[in-house]
Protein backbone atom coordinates (compact mmCIF):
# COMPACT_ATOMS: atom_id res chain seq x y z
CA UNK A 1 0.00 0.00 0.00
CA UNK A 2 1.12 3.52 -0.74
CA UNK A 3 1.92 5.82 2.18
CA UNK A 4 -0.75 8.37 3.06
CA UNK A 5 0.16 11.66 4.70
CA UNK A 6 -1.50 11.68 8.11
CA UNK A 7 -1.10 13.94 11.11
CA UNK A 8 -1.68 12.99 14.74
CA UNK A 9 1.26 10.60 15.05
CA UNK A 10 0.09 8.14 12.42
CA UNK A 11 2.98 9.06 10.14
CA UNK A 12 1.60 7.83 6.85
CA UNK A 13 0.31 4.50 8.17
CA UNK A 14 -1.73 3.05 5.29
CA UNK A 15 -3.57 0.66 7.63
CA UNK A 16 -4.94 3.58 9.62
CA UNK A 17 -6.19 5.20 6.42
CA UNK A 18 -7.76 1.89 5.36
CA UNK A 19 -9.55 1.48 8.69
CA UNK A 20 -10.86 5.06 8.49
CA UNK A 21 -12.09 4.41 4.97
CA UNK A 22 -13.87 1.22 6.00
CA UNK A 23 -15.37 2.98 9.01
CA UNK A 24 -16.66 5.77 6.76
CA UNK A 25 -18.26 3.30 4.34
CA UNK A 26 -19.75 1.26 7.20
CA UNK A 27 -21.04 4.36 8.97
CA UNK A 28 -22.61 5.67 5.77
CA UNK A 29 -24.31 2.33 5.10
CA UNK A 30 -25.67 2.16 8.65
CA UNK A 31 -26.89 5.75 8.53
CA UNK A 32 -28.51 5.11 5.15
CA UNK A 33 -30.27 2.03 6.52
CA UNK A 34 -31.45 3.96 9.55
CA UNK A 35 -32.77 6.81 7.43
CA UNK A 36 -34.49 4.35 5.08
CA UNK A 37 -36.19 2.69 8.06
CA UNK A 38 -37.26 6.09 9.36
CA UNK A 39 -38.66 7.11 5.98
CA UNK A 40 -40.57 3.83 5.78
CA UNK A 41 -41.98 3.92 9.33
CA UNK A 42 -41.92 7.64 10.01
CA UNK A 43 -41.89 7.35 13.80
CA UNK A 44 -39.87 9.32 16.31
CA UNK A 45 -38.19 6.11 17.56
CA UNK A 46 -36.84 5.36 14.11
CA UNK A 47 -35.64 8.94 13.76
CA UNK A 48 -33.78 8.72 17.08
CA UNK A 49 -32.14 5.44 16.05
CA UNK A 50 -31.12 6.95 12.68
CA UNK A 51 -29.58 9.92 14.49
CA UNK A 52 -27.74 7.54 16.84
CA UNK A 53 -26.32 5.71 13.80
CA UNK A 54 -25.33 9.08 12.40
CA UNK A 55 -23.01 9.59 15.35
CA UNK A 56 -20.91 6.67 14.06
CA UNK A 57 -20.31 8.54 10.82
CA UNK A 58 -19.64 11.74 12.75
CA UNK A 59 -16.99 9.95 14.84
CA UNK A 60 -15.29 8.81 11.66
CA UNK A 61 -15.39 12.33 10.24
CA UNK A 62 -13.79 13.57 13.45
CA UNK A 63 -11.05 10.93 13.17
CA UNK A 64 -10.40 11.87 9.54
CA UNK A 65 -10.15 15.51 10.57
CA UNK A 66 -7.63 14.58 13.24
CA UNK A 67 -5.66 12.40 10.83
CA UNK A 68 -5.42 15.25 8.31
CA UNK A 69 -4.44 17.72 11.02
CA UNK A 70 -7.62 19.78 10.79
CA UNK A 71 -8.72 18.79 14.31
CA UNK A 72 -6.31 18.85 17.25
CA UNK A 73 -5.94 15.86 19.58
CA UNK A 74 -7.83 17.41 22.49
CA UNK A 75 -10.81 18.36 20.34
CA UNK A 76 -10.78 14.91 18.75
CA UNK A 77 -10.74 13.16 22.13
CA UNK A 78 -13.44 15.39 23.63
CA UNK A 79 -15.57 15.13 20.49
CA UNK A 80 -15.49 11.34 20.59
CA UNK A 81 -16.77 11.36 24.16
CA UNK A 82 -19.52 13.83 23.30
CA UNK A 83 -20.61 11.65 20.39
CA UNK A 84 -20.58 8.54 22.62
CA UNK A 85 -22.88 10.29 25.09
CA UNK A 86 -25.11 11.50 22.26
CA UNK A 87 -25.37 7.99 20.81
CA UNK A 88 -26.26 6.44 24.14
CA UNK A 89 -28.79 9.17 24.87
CA UNK A 90 -30.44 8.81 21.47
CA UNK A 91 -30.74 5.02 21.80
CA UNK A 92 -32.17 5.34 25.32
CA UNK A 93 -34.60 8.01 24.12
CA UNK A 94 -35.72 5.77 21.23
CA UNK A 95 -36.40 2.87 23.61
CA UNK A 96 -38.23 5.04 26.15
CA UNK A 97 -40.33 6.67 23.43
CA UNK A 98 -41.19 3.30 21.88
CA UNK A 99 -42.20 1.88 25.27
CA UNK A 100 -44.40 4.89 26.05
CA UNK A 101 -46.17 4.76 22.72
CA UNK A 102 -46.75 1.01 22.73
CA UNK A 103 -44.02 -0.32 20.46
CA UNK A 104 -41.38 0.49 17.88
CA UNK A 105 -43.92 0.73 15.08
CA UNK A 106 -46.02 3.28 16.97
Amino acid sequence: MRSVLLAGGHGGDPWYALVLGLAAVGGAILLGGGLAAFLRRGTRSYLLVALALGTLLARTALAVGAAWGAVDANTHHFGEHVLDVAMAGLVIAAVVYARRTGGVGS
